[in-house]
C-alpha cells in the first residue's frame, strides 16, 4: 500500500520523502539509493557547500506575479529543474521510470531516463518530449552506434552521455547494507524484505509476477543481463578505454541535442563543446563515483565562463528551492534532482512524484519573491555573497563566486 493523499500532503519538503522512504524501503534498497562511495565525503560536501553562500535580497519590487519557467534550446519548461537519471528505479519504486516520466511530463519539466534502467526505453519515450535518455556507453564502437540508433528510433530528442564512469565505483555502503552486484538473495536480504512487506509485495514481487525477472534493458541495443546475473558488474565496467573520438562518432550520428553529464573540469567542458556538445551537466554523479571530487556547485561558475554559448546545467546535492536559486545565481541554466524524486516514487508512486515536484516548484517561486525577482531566470550572482573568508568559493575562485 502506497502513501495515501492525506499522508503525502503531510510531507512538506523533499527531505521528508527521504525520511519516509527510509521507513518504507528495505535497508539494502535505501542504502543503494541514498549512499555515495567510500567515506561519503563528496556526498556530504555536495550539500555542505550550499551553506557557504548567502542571499542578498532586493525589496519593494512588486513580486505579485512570479514566473519560474525556463527555456532550453527553445523548449519551455514550467520550472528551472528536472528529474535526474536514476538507475534501477523500477525496483525501488514499482515501474519507477514510468511514474517519474509521467509525473514530469504532466508537470512540464524534463525527466532523464537512466541507461541502467529496468524498463525498455521504447515504453518510456512515447510518454512525451520532456523525456531525455541518458546513456552509459558500451564497450565497442559498434555497440555504441547501435545504442545511439536505438535511442533515435525510440523517439528521444535529447541524448545525455554520462562521462564520469570509466570504471565501477567503490560503493562500500551498498555491500555493508547487503546490496550486492549482482543482487543475491542472501538470508540477510530475505530477512530485510520480510521486515518491509509493503515494498516486498507492492514492488518486488509485483514486478516479478507481472513483468518477469528485471533485466538491464537499455545498456545496449539489445536486452542486457538480469539483475541477478554474474555478468552485471562486467557489463557496467567496460568503459575505461572511451575517449573523445567516441564522442565525435556519436555527434556525427545523433541529430538531436547532445548533452555531456559528469564534467567538473572547465577544460573538459570546453573540449566537449568544441566536439559538438549542445549542453553540459556539471555533476559528480551525486557523490557516487570518485570520493573527494569537488562539489559541482563549486565547479559551476568556471564552467559557465568557459562555455558561454551552450546551456550549462547542474546536479548533485540540490534539495531546496534555495539550493536551486544559488545554482542559478552562479550561472546554471537548469538543475536536476535525483534521489528525492526516486524516494517520492517509492512511497507514493506518480502522485508522490507530483507532490514532490509541486513542493519544489512552490519553494522556487516563493524564494524568487523573497529575493525581489519576478523571474527565476533573472537570478544573478549579484544576489549572492560568500559567508566566510575561508569559504571554498573564496579559495577556489580567488574572490566572489562569479
Amino acid at each position: 500500500m502506497l502513501y495515501s493523499k492525506k499522508k503525502l500532503d503531510s510531507l512538506l519538503c523533499l527531505d521528508d520523502f527521504s525520511a519516509a522512504a527510509r521507513r518504507y524501503l528495505p535497508a539494502f534498497m535505501y542504502a543503494y539509493v541514498s549512499g555515495g562511495v567510500e567515506t561519503n565525503a563528496s556526498l556530504a560536501q555536495n550539500r555542505a557547500v550550499f551553506d557557504e553562500l548567502g542571499f542578498v535580497p532586493r525589496v519593494m519590487r512588486d513580486v505579485s506575479r512570479v514566473d519560474i519557467s525556463t527555456t532550453l534550446w527553445g523548449d519551455s519548461h514550467a520550472a528551472p529543474f528536472g528529474i535526474a537519471p536514476m538507475g534501477i528505479s523500477a525496483i525501488s519504486a514499482y515501474r519507477g521510470d514510468d511514474v517519474l516520466a509521467r509525473a514530469a511530463q504532466q508537470a512540464g519539466i524534463p525527466m532523464i531516463m537512466s541507461g541502467s534502467s529496468l524498463i525498455r526505453m521504447e515504453e518510456i519515450a512515447p510518454i512525451g518530449s520532456n523525456i531525455w535518455f541518458q546513456a552509459y556507453l558500451p564497450g565497442t564502437q559498434e555497440q555504441i552506434d547501435a545504442l545511439v540508433e536505438r535511442a533515435a528510433r525510440a523517439g528521444f530528442q535529447k541524448l545525455v552521455i554520462t562521462v564520469d564512469t570509466p570504471v565501477a565505483a567503490n560503493r562500500e555502503n551498498n555491500v555493508r547494507a547487503g546490496f550486492s552486484t549482482p543482487l543475491r538473495p542472501t538470508p540477510r536480504l530475505v530477512a530485510d524484505c520480510i521486515m518491509h512487506p509493503r515494498w516486498t509485495f507492492g514492488t518486488l514481487l509485483r514486478t516479478v509476477a507481472r513483468h518477469g525477472m528485471p533485466h538491464f534493458e537499455n545498456n545496449y541495443a539489445t536486452r542486457g543481463t538480469p539483475i541477478i546475473s554474474r555478468n552485471v558488474l562486467r557489463d557496467f565496467s567496460d568503459r575505461s578505454h572511451l575517449n573523445w573520438e567516441h564522442l565525435r562518432r556519436i555527434r556525427a550520428a545523433w541529430r538531436g541535442k547532445l548533452i555531456l553529464k559528469g564534467i567538473l573540469n572547465r577544460e573538459d567542458a570546453r573540449r566537449a563543446v568544441g566536439e559538438g556538445a549542445d549542453g553540459i551537466i556539471v555533476s559528480n554523479h551525486g557523490g557516487r563515483q570518485l570520493d573527494g571530487s569537488i562539489p559541482p556547485l563549486l565547479a559551476l561558475p568556471g564552467i559557465v565562463r568557459a562555455c558561454p554559448d551552450v546551456p550549462v546545467m547542474m546536479d548533485s546535492g540540490i534539495r531546496r528551492g534555495t539550493d536551486a536559486m544559488k545554482a542559478l545565481g552562479l550561472g546554471a541554466r537548469f538543475v536536476f534532482i535525483g534521489r528525492p524524486f526516486g524516494f517520492a516514487a517509492a512511497v507514493g508512486g506518480e502522485p508522490g512524484v507530483r507532490r514532490a515536484i509541486e513542493l519544489l516548484a512552490t519553494e522556487v517561486a516563493r524564494d524568487c519573491a523573497m529575493l525581489g525577482l519576478t523571474k527565476a531566470a533573472d537570478m544573478s550572482v549579484e544576489q549572492l555573497a560568500t559567508l566566510s573568508p575561508t569559504s571554498h568559493f573564496e579559495r577556489y575562485l580567488g574572490g566572489r563566486p562569479d
